[in-house]
């Protein structure tokens, strides 16, 4: 019965469209005639008069066939303003426009598999109709929210030292992974997570760069975040995402998600900027730089959104900022060749950097056992060994030594930074089962002695001798050698 009402409507409507459209066309062929014969119709009425009518006679059939379809179907007027009469949807059109601009960028912004689609889009029922979601522009987080209201918080491992977890890791990589590290480039990474929240790492293709920080990840029982850096990004949304204004709701990125996550418990995270001098990494991780640099953690905080709503996620709600996580290390992987941007002395300073400039000889591991290490515990490690194992004051006057060396000779100090970074360094590369001339040796080399690669080449080749020559007198006959080697490197590239 409804179906011959609708059909009835359709015929009466298809008539009176086709009567009107007639009647205007008949209208237009009169008026026409007077340009083209020069027949009058209207002798009192201006020329100007006949374009008037023109127009309306166009325009009118036009609105009685809208009030028409009006009246025959009883269109929605929310579903004329989004024309969803004429099959075109928009919300699909601006996700396939993302994922136009590059398929890589896009898979940072889209859902992980295993979540179902974000609150708030239409899903259609059996009859057909739409169903709308809770409204929450934050998907992915308020599942983050709901998860974690009563989830227990996991046994972490209370007793293992610094060198132990570097022994345990170092086997753990090599007997489950098939990755091999020497012990020492282990030593630097676990100190440089005690002096900063950024870590660079570089070398030459296939040293194991990525695969150091996501084989930390699987040690850990907490998986490393990849984050492939794309050469378009210059600002932070590119990491964190953006709220769209036309969808109503926020894109977000794996990285938010797992630095929400990470507020949320105590464990280790890890996110890899891989690549990440294939954009310029002052443009989109300067907020970053700048917030890490805050004493106070609780003073961390990225701007996510600019407003509130009341079903956001509830670390946003109170002023729609984010604090950075505790317990997050960003770990960089760098290659210098033409397709990658030179990083600045503002990323350099703020970073520890590491070297992996060969591939480590495989061994036997002892065991393969993954360890549960806390946030809290790990810098409970870092703090003991920093009390324990202090730089000794022999080695404070050799260093103030070097300082003033160094400014009389290129103009290079220290500064207070980097006198910090060495202080927190060296005390645990001890710890992990190394030597203070060791860690003196290598964070003077990434720190100090890069800085020469800035300075004239050919005047830094003529002091290269006195150079080496003072740190033997200084230090001991060849205790520094990757100075000595950073100082040889520049004197062999002119």
């Amino acid at each position: 019965m409804k179906g011959r009402k609708k059909s009835k409507k359709l015929k009466i409507f298809i008539t009176v469209t086709a009567i009107l459209c007639l009647a205007a066309l008949f209208v237009c062929a009169l008026i026409v005639q007077y340009d083209k014969y020069g027949v009058k119709l209207l002798p009192s009425v201006p020329s100007w008069f006949g374009y008037i009518c023109l127009a309306f006679v166009i325009f009118l059939p036009a609105v009685i066939i809208l009030l028409a379809l009006t009246a025959c179907f009883g269109l929605d007027k929310k579903k004329l303003v989004t024309f969803d009469y004429l099959g075109v949807d928009f919300e699909n059109r601006e996700k396939e426009k993302l994922k136009s601009v590059d398929p890589d960028l896009n898979a940072n912004y889209a859902l992980p598999a295993a979540y179902p689609a974000p609150l708030g889009t239409a899903e259609k029922t059996e009859d057909g109709e739409e169903a709308k979601g809770n409204g929450s522009r934050f998907y992915m987080l308020t599942e983050i929210d709901k998860e974690y209201e009563n989830k227990p918080s996991p046994e972490y491992d209370g007793e293992t030292g610094l060198q132990g977890v570097c022994e345990e890791f170092r086997n753990f990589a090599a007997g489950r992974l098939k990755l091999y590290y020497d012990i020492e480039d282990i030593r630097r990474f676990i100190g440089g997570l005690a002096v900063t929240k950024l870590i660079i790492l570089q070398g030459m293709s296939g040293t194991g760069k990525t695969s150091l920080a996501y084989a930390f990840g699987e040690f850990l029982d907490n998986k490393t975040v990849i984050v492939p850096i794309q050469p378009m990004w210059k600002e932070r949304t590119d990491l964190v995402g953006y709220y769209n204004e036309f969808t109503k709701r926020f894109n977000e990125t794996t990285l938010l998600y797992k630095m929400y996550e990470a507020n949320c418990n105590d464990e280790i995270y890890i996110t890899v900027l891989d690549e990440m001098n294939i954009a310029r990494v002052e443009y989109y991780f300067a907020e970053f730089l700048s917030l890490l640099e805050i004493p106070n953690p609780d003073g961390r905080n990225l701007d996510v959104v600019a407003d509130k709503w009341e079903n956001d996620p509830k670390l946003l709600q109170k002023n729609g900022k984010l604090r950075l996580p505790t317990n997050m290390w960003f770990v960089g992987t760098a290659n210098n060749d033409d397709s990658t941007f030179s990083i600045s002395d503002k990323v350099y300073d703020r970073a520890m950097v590491l070297n992996l400039d060969k591939k480590a000889v495989p061994f036997e591991a002892k065991s393969c056992k993954g360890m549960k290490l806390s946030a809290v515990r790990l810098e409970e490690l870092f703090a003991r060994a920093q009390r324990e194992y202090a730089i000794s004051d022999r080695n404070i006057r050799r260093l103030k030594c070097l300082d003033e060396y160094m400014i009389k000779t290129f103009h290079i100090t220290f500064g207070n930074r980097i006198m910090k970074h060495i202080r927190s360094y060296v005390p645990v590369i001890v710890g992990c089962g190394g030597s203070e001339l060791e860690g003196l040796d290598d964070i003077l080399s990434r720190k100090v002695f890069r800085k020469l690669e800035s300075k004239n080449p050919v005047y830094v080749k003529q002091m290269a001798d006195g150079v080496c020559g003072y740190l033997d007198e200084l230090f001991g006959e060849d205790k520094l050698p990757l100075c000595k080697e950073a100082i040889r490197l520049i004197e062999q590239n002119i």
